[in-house]
């Protein structure tokens, strides 16, 4: 089967990279900026929360390993679909949760996440289907930024780590082979 994208904003991409980098049948994961009007947005325009852009992920995964609708699962599992333009201490537009669908496939299955994760939160979730949008890499120093700067980063050693030992143990199956839950 061949390989398809998916588009999440579930806060820092940091954090969103971190998680998805550990899933089986993901085997790429780039963080960049979506959703926003200003072209080829920046790290510092973006995070000014004036363009518009969320901070997002695209993953390129094999859906004959993973499913869209287990990768959505993933999702709301490990980040706050409740709280509006904020996860933690990161606040702005530029960290709402939001997913983008690249086709109706996509559309219709993050419609019954979300009504998923409704059941689930009480019918407080925030998490908007946007799109279409242009995709816009973040800068190189974005990228595999947990794996690079997690052991010394206090915002990774505080925020990320925690999130990966959650995931981790909840999503034991969904694990490449050598990530330990």
């Amino acid at each position: 089967m061949a390989e398809q994208q998916a588009i999440f904003a579930g806060g820092c991409f940091w954090c969103t990279e971190a998680v998805y980098l550990d899933v089986i049948g993901v085997s790429a994961v780039e963080s960049g900026y979506i959703g926003g009007e200003v072209v080829g947005p920046t790290y510092k325009e973006v995070c000014g929360g004036n363009t518009g852009h969320a901070e997002a992920v695209r993953l390129t995964f094999d859906p004959g390993v993973i499913s869209y609708d287990d990768l959505l699962d993933i999702f709301f599992a490990t980040h706050d679909p409740t709280q509006l333009n904020r996860q933690g201490n990161d606040i702005g537009t530029q960290y709402r949760s939001a997913i983008f669908p690249l086709d109706d496939a996509q559309s219709e299955a993050a419609k019954a996440a979300i009504a998923r994760a409704n059941e689930k939160e009480g019918g407080k979730v925030v998490t908007t289907i946007e799109g279409p949008a242009t995709w816009y890499p973040a800068e190189d120093y974005h990228q595999d930024y947990f794996a690079r700067e997690g052991g010394s980063n206090p915002y990774c050693m505080a925020v990320i780590d925690p999130k990966l030992r959650k995931f981790r143990k909840s999503f034991q199956d969904k694990l490449k082979d050598g990530v330990e839950a």
